[in-house]
């Protein structure tokens, strides 16, 4: 299997340059977010935390997905791998939005598969962006066993939406333009659902000596779980973030990235997911996914019952919250935006 390195990510940046926005960012006011509780004996002058938002909701497509599609089918067409038949994924989330819309943009042929339980908006979407829809049963898993067999058929190049180098080597870049932006940058905060985001993003801050804060709902925890398992798992999903973020195994990129020195997990309930979403509305007029939400939760939950000295390097079960040091700068991801407002109070 291959594990994802930082030259993976260095010729994706390269690559994908020119093909995606840059990420822009957005300080939080000073003094928002609470700091770690310090030693009574530290008689050095306390600093805020510095915090910064990425605001990659603000991508093509809505999400940070359009980087890692780029660099999946740029990729192939370099190495002249790009069959006639196109590229095929079996999503209506952000992956397939991305796939299309890559395709697209490479003027490549894109065949995306989908219950026919789909809501009509996605499948509009879709076609806006030139994507060939395929309606097939009732469920994701037949959607994809559609999609696996028009692969085998047609010859179509099969994508996928986190579990592929190439796409989680194009997520990394949005790393690579934050520490540009942020200059001593210490932590990033990613939310994890099947850890494309996670493996690429994890894996070019370990270069760089970045912490990684990987940040999943109670209920959606398979990095967690498979880290405290030593191996893949299987996990059940059950989180309002469960649409973006509701991945029953992760994949084994993520594991192996999660394993590293400088990875901490966070988990955070529905509810606190919830209330960061509302944060952002009410203070910035944001509207975000509950999935990119839950990265900013982790550092705005009450403390937990673990108290951050006892964390481990390691990923840890019980964190509830992350806490920045004095003085610590943060990045924390907001990953995409695909989401109905209406659950906001307004």
């Amino acid at each position: 299997m291959h594990q994802l390195t930082y030259g993976d990510i260095k010729a994706a940046t390269d690559r994908i340059a020119g093909r995606i926005r840059p990420v822009t960012l957005a300080p939080i006011d000073p003094g928002a977010i609470r700091t770690a509780h310090r030693d009574p004996l530290d008689d050095r002058p306390e600093e805020p935390c510095e915090v910064w938002l990425a605001l990659e909701y603000m991508q093509h497509t809505g999400s940070f997905k359009a980087r890692g599609a780029q660099n999946f089918i740029q990729a192939h067409r370099d190495a002249q791998t790009l069959p006639d038949a196109g590229v095929t994924i079996a999503s209506g989330g952000n992956a397939g939005l991305a796939c299309a819309w890559a395709a697209q943009q490479q003027a490549v042929r894109a065949t995306v598969f989908l219950p026919a339980t789909a809501p009509a908006v996605k499948v509009t979407k879709l076609r806006g962006y030139g994507a060939d829809v395929r309606l097939v049963g009732a469920e994701y898993a037949e959607a994809l066993a559609a999609c696996e067999d028009f692969a085998a058929t047609t010859g179509a190049l099969a994508s996928h939406a986190y579990d592929h180098p190439l796409i989680a080597a194009g997520a990394g870049t949005l790393l690579e333009e934050i520490r540009h932006q942020i200059p001593g940058l210490d932590t990033v905060v990613v939310a994890v659902g099947g850890g494309g985001l996670f493996t690429g993003v994890a894996t070019a801050a370990q270069h760089h000596g970045i912490r990684t804060v990987a940040v999943e709902p109670e209920n959606c925890r398979a990095l967690n779980a498979a880290v405290e398992a030593g191996r893949l798992v299987d996990v059940t999903v059950d989180s309002i973030a469960a649409d973006s973020l509701g991945a029953r195994r992760t994949s084994a990129m993520a594991l192996h990235a999660a394993q590293q020195d400088g990875v901490h997990s966070v988990l955070v309930p529905d509810s606190e997911i919830t209330r960061a979403r509302q944060a952002l509305w009410d203070h910035r007029r944001v509207v975000v996914e509950h999935g990119a939400a839950t990265a900013l939760a982790a550092l705005t939950a009450p403390p937990s019952h673990v108290s951050d000295r006892e964390l481990p390097t390691r990923l840890p079960r019980l964190s509830r919250n992350y806490r920045p040091r004095s003085g610590e700068k943060v990045c924390v991801v907001l990953c995409g935006a695909n989401s109905d407002p209406s659950g906001l109070v307004h």
